[in-house]
């Protein structure tokens, strides 16, 4: 909005040219985000605590001492952060630019499914919501949808070129099967980010921590000068996902007010697959798909850790780790809850630093 009353009247107010520049906008975003958040958190997590009574329900199967501590505390907080990124999108991006649109279309879908999913958690008293395959199949469809947008944004050399971290010409040319190759990637991102949130904090800072070093590369990316230095593709256009990255650090700054040990609210699969889904978009979008793998790499090992748990125990009946995913490995071996959050937190760090090397390291 913002920076369209700055192509409309910058003649009459010059002051107004200011909102041209993506870097100020993305600080506005975060800022707009963080206060949004921090205004309506309160009042939502009272009427989500009314309306939710016993909470979250907790699996039986996990950590006892999340049946004790956890218990009653309400879910659903990632309409919070949806909220606070909506608003602050449609505040300061600009809506003429269509990956804005695709990346939010991802993030609102992928967040009704699942609020539907928690809803489904709520009232029926269980941790099975919706029906696992069913989810799955919408998630594909709408990261198909998506995909095939940013195939029709991008320049012919790079609609379905899947682009090599460390070689600055190599873009593999997938064909027609960039598009299931794409939604893999969102729907994977999604999800890897939902199994990741298991104890208080703990999704919420890598999401940030991703959400930042995304918004760097999507402002590098959409920069003739910058990928030019860099020798990375220019993908016209993406740029303006650095504002969409700043609105999800702000959203999740505040939510982590809230969601800060011992948690008021949980995100729940509300706010874990739509900010998962964000994540893969923007990767799609950007051509740093494989990058994504690198600074989302504890997502990653959580999801491994759940994929190895299960493949051993139905080919050997052995349990290669005490519980999946690995946060509650370390749990069961006697680790506290702060010290696993923190130093996943660390290794997120680490992760990022060496994702955002590969711009240089060509």
């Amino acid at each position: 909005m913002l920076h369209y009353l700055a192509d409309l009247l910058t003649d009459q107010v010059s002051a107004l040219n200011v909102f041209r520049y993506i870097t100020l906008r993305t600080a506005g975003a975060t800022v707009t985000s963080l206060f949004v958040v921090f205004m309506f958190g309160p009042a939502l997590i009272n009427s989500l605590r009314l309306r939710q009574g016993r909470g979250q329900p907790i699996r039986e199967d996990g950590p006892a001492r999340h049946l004790i501590e956890k218990q009653g505390t309400p879910t659903m907080g990632g309409l919070m952060i949806l909220l606070g990124i909506c608003v602050s999108v449609l505040l300061w991006a600009d809506l003429t630019n269509a990956y804005v649109w695709l990346v939010l279309f991802v993030t609102l879908t992928y967040g009704a499914i699942g609020l539907y999913d928690d809803y489904l958690k709520i009232t029926r008293r269980t941790n099975g919501g919706f029906p696992v395959r069913l989810r799955l199949l919408l998630e594909v469809l709408v990261a198909l949808v998506a995909v095939y947008g940013f195939t029709k944004l991008s320049s012919p050399e790079l609609a379905n070129g899947l682009a090599l971290p460390f070689f600055k010409d190599v873009v593999i040319n997938l064909g027609w099967f960039f598009l299931p190759f794409g939604a893999f990637i969102i729907v994977g991102a999604s999800n890897s980010v939902n199994l990741t949130d298991g104890l208080d904090g703990l999704a919420i800072v890598p999401v940030m921590i991703a959400a930042a070093s995304f918004g760097a590369i999507a402002y590098l990316t959409g920069n003739t000068v910058f990928s030019e230095y860099l020798q990375i593709h220019f993908v016209a256009g993406t740029g303006e996902l650095a504002v969409f990255c700043g609105a999800v650090l702000g959203a999740g700054l505040g939510f982590l007010w809230f969601n800060a040990p011992p948690a008021m609210i949980f995100m729940g699969d509300t706010g874990s697959l739509s900010l998962g889904g964000a994540l893969g978009a923007i990767a799609v979008a950007t051509k740093n798909e494989i990058v994504l793998g690198i600074i989302g790499g504890l997502f990653v090992l959580e999801t491994v850790s759940v994929i190895v748990q299960v493949a051993s125990f139905k080919l050997t009946g052995k349990r290669v780790f005490r519980m999946a995913p690995l946060h509650h490995h370390y749990e069961q071996k006697g680790w506290s809850e702060p010290t696993i959050v923190v130093r996943f937190w660390i290794i997120s760090v680490v992760l990022a630093l060496v994702g955002l090397a590969t711009l240089k390291l060509r």
